[in-house]
């Protein structure tokens, strides 16, 4: 660190040390599919590759569609 110049702060400030979440989190906050094991996807983007395991599986995306509650 101290050749490249970083300080701890510069770590920080790139969230390096940010608290892990649930592998697949969803980046924008709205879960909109959910597995058993807590994996989770908004629906923007590709598949992740749990859901995408499933699809390969047989199973149905609607499965895994989380219910809003407003």
């Amino acid at each position: 660190m101290a050749r490249l110049g970083l300080t701890y702060e510069h770590l920080l400030a790139a969230g390096c040390f940010a608290a892990p979440g649930v592998a697949g989190d969803s980046a924008s906050g709205v879960i909109r599919f959910r597995d058993a094991d807590g994996y989770a996807w908004d629906g923007v983007g590709a598949l992740p590759e749990w859901l995408q395991r499933a699809v390969n599986a047989g199973q149905s995306i609607e499965h895994f569609r989380v219910e809003r509650k407003e």
